[in-house]
């Protein structure tokens, strides 16, 4: 059987395409002569997917094999880049020859070029070149036009291959996977030889490593060495073997790679026949399973060697004929959009390597409001940028002053000149400056937050109210709350919000060395409850979770009021806000990832061993951390029937007045408690309390 060789396939990254602009605007202009460019290539490896139906077994997925083109492939205008690509990659040099019209590209003498890169290999071969530098056998020629006007980009690879003539083809009589022709300890003994290969004498994994020579010794041990050894390497008679890095995981075909590299052996030995290990492995496993073994007999010499011999390897387009392809990058190319993509990327790496669940779009579409752009604020809406959220705004009305700079990572000290800048404002310009992407969605709003306890004026009733239904609104147009003030009576009505608009509320408080994480409990019909049909409005759910009010017996106040120095500032060390930021946000993407989203029970303090409900893991209601023991611990708080911000009665008294509720509530230091029957609960209290000194009197 005529032994067939799996071609490559060319893999640019939107990157290049960058470089190639930037490079062709300020450097080529009009130049073009051939640029040298490095590319590199993976040796094939399995990517076994766990979508299991049934008893069906895991499915395999057998990608092409790929040479790819990253940023810093046009080496020459920064010979720094020249040897950076990713690890255990290999190298493949190439000219590219970029054209400065589009009729130029199609009127190109393509096969001239393509025949000069063919002649480079056989002349490599003829003086020795390929074997000090084996690399070289991957030449290849990439052919661009670049139209700078609407981002497309024309392109033409060729990997040039040397062929024998049609009637003298390389004949494959057979092929195994490795573990059919070695043993687990004679493949486990290779691969360990082969690394000490790859590190001894100066071997440029990247340049020589992709091809070498191998012998099995008679103790199931290995040999191997670079192509430079090959007069002394075998004795006569042994079997040659030989090996290289093979991008291919078809079954039965080698990689492209192997077609210049046979052509080498046969031309300067005249070898017969020779086994041939296709290495294929696992980046950085040491796992090699997925290789073949395969016996090839050459042709015999005749005019095999004619000078110069046929030359193979246009790429073909995506249609499968002969022809260029074309890069679309008009949605990419912009420096912002390209932005985006890098981190939708990085996100996509971990749904398709680790988490094959994770909910990417419907994390990117939720719209945050961050109650506080203070230090709390600030590390909050970095990670929610991490994540992929689009859609940050700020609330709070205080100004940069020369302390936040260095614990508040969205300023910086000119934020605190001529006064300060407004905070809220100030973080969402700089969330814009960090990730355009969230240039047109970041936005801050100068907002005093009302509070219980202090008072609002009839002077200031009406601009109190139109500040209310700001407020009101936000909460409205948005999905998630963030409470991160520094005051509890500051939380209390964005709580209340939350409660009735039925949103997702997350809190964060911190003290000197502990802090509280917490989700508020959802309101209204739990989708997810078997009576849910039934529920009314502000019943509350099967999963009965508390806010941030509900372990209350007093209404909130002013806590502000006759401050010391001290308590003017939130003083906490320095790393409890990164700490509780970090969960709060990771509490919020497991709760977005959870099958039952904001109406997931709660977990406790399971063993770390056992399974989780989600991929992301727990999704507890409360997270206690202590810094003092680096600990952290998983408490569940019911709701209460009397709380002063997401009891029945509050939403409904809220429902039915709007604003005069709230103004009373602002004014009056006991009209929660009233309202709420905890008055009544205090007396009672009080009077047990006297009944019970009467009796003690009595003794």
């Amino acid at each position: 059987m005529i032994l067939k060789f799996d071609p490559f396939v060319s893999a640019v990254e939107a990157p290049f395409w960058h470089a190639l602009s930037q490079i062709k605007i300020d450097v080529l202009k009009l130049d073009d002569s051939l640029v040298s460019i490095n590319a590199y290539y993976y040796s094939g490896f399995r990517i076994a997917t766990h979508e299991y139906s049934g008893e069906t077994a895991p499915s395999t997925l057998v990608p092409p094999a790929l040479l790819c083109l990253g940023p810093n492939s046009l080496y020459q205008f920064d010979e720094s880049r020249k040897s950076i690509h990713p690890n255990f990659a290999y190298n493949a040099p190439g000219q590219l020859k970029n054209t400065n019209t589009i009729e130029e590209f199609k009127l190109l003498d393509k096969n001239k070029l393509f025949k000069e890169v063919g002649e480079q290999i056989w002349n490599d071969i003829k003086t020795g070149l390929a074997l000090e530098e084996p690399h070289l056998l991957n030449r290849f020629l990439v052919i661009t036009f670049a139209d700078l006007k609407k981002f497309k980009f024309y392109y033409w690879f060729g990997f040039p291959a040397l062929t024998p003539p049609t009637d003298k083809q390389y004949i494959l009589q057979d092929s195994k996977p490795i573990f059919a022709k070695f043993s687990t300890e004679e493949i486990s003994s290779f691969t360990d030889t082969l690394e000490k290969f790859r590190g001894l004498n100066g071997i440029s994994y990247l340049k020589n490593a992709g091809f070498f020579l191998v012998k099995k010794l008679g103790d199931g041990s290995f040999k191997i060495g670079k192509l430079t050894e090959i007069e002394n390497f075998w004795k006569t008679g042994e079997k040659i073997t030989v090996g290289f890095a093979d991008p291919s995981l078809a079954p039965d075909n080698p990689g492209w790679p192997l077609r210049n590299f046979l052509f080498l052996l046969k031309s300067k030995w005249n070898i017969g026949f020779i086994r041939v290990i296709c290495l294929r492995e696992s980046p950085g496993k040491k796992d090699i399973s997925s290789s073949i073994v395969i016996d090839v007999e050459l042709p015999e010499t005749g005019d095999l060697f004619k000078d110069p011999p046929k030359i193979v390897g246009w790429e073909k387009n995506s249609q499968g004929n002969l022809g260029p392809r074309i890069a679309d990058l008009a949605p990419l190319m912009d420096p912002k959009r390209l932005a985006d993509t890098a981190v939708d990327l990085n996100l996509k790496l971990m749904k398709w390597r680790l988490v094959p669940t994770l909910d990417l779009e419907n994390i990117s579409q939720q719209r945050c409001l961050l109650f506080g752009a203070g230090t709390l604020g600030c590390y909050v809406a970095r990670l929610l940028m991490a994540w992929g959220v689009r859609n940050i705004s700020f609330i709070d009305n205080g100004k940069v002053s020369f302390s936040n700079p260095v614990r508040q990572p969205l300023f910086e000290f000119n934020d605190c000149l001529d006064g300060g800048k407004q905070k809220a404002v100030a973080a969402a310009e700089s969330l814009k400056k960090i990730f355009p992407g969230v240039c047109k969605n970041a936005k801050g709003y100068d907002i005093s937050i009302p509070m219980p306890g202090h008072t609002v004026t009839s002077q200031q009733k009406k601009s109190t109210e139109e500040t209310v239904k700001k407020i009101s609104k936000l909460v409205q147009s948005h999905d998630v709350l963030f409470l991160l003030t520094d005051s509890r009576e500051s939380r209390w009505l964005p709580t209340v919000f939350g409660a009735f608009f039925e949103k997702i509320v997350l809190t964060t408080a911190l003290g000197f060395d502990t802090f509280l994480v917490m989700r508020h409990g959802m309101k209204g019909k739990n989708p997810y409850s078997v009576d849910s049909q039934t529920e009314s409005k502000y019943q509350y759910s099967n999963v009965d979770l508390g806010c941030y009010f509900c372990n209350d017996v007093v209404a909130p106040s002013d806590s502000l009021k006759d401050r010391t120095l001290d308590q003017q500032c939130t003083v906490t060390r320095p790393g409890i806000s990164a700490l509780a930021s970090s969960l709060v946000v990771e509490l919020l993407m497991n709760i977005l990832n959870h099958e039952k989203r904001c109406w997931a029970e709660p977990a406790t303090n399971p063993d770390p061993s056992e399974p989780t409900t989600s991929e992301l893991g727990l999704v507890p209601h409360q997270i206690r951390g202590y810094q003092t023991h680096f600990t952290n611990l998983l408490v569940v708080g019911q709701s209460y029937d009397k709380c002063t911000a997401c009891s029945p009665v509050i939403l409904q008294n809220y429902k039915n007045e709007g604003f005069e509720f709230l103004f009373q509530a602002f004014n009056s230091s006991t009209y929660l408690e009233d309202l709420t029957g905890l008055s009544e609960m205090h007396k009672q209290t009080d009077d047990a309390d006297l009944d019970w000194d009467e009796d003690m009197d009595d003794e």
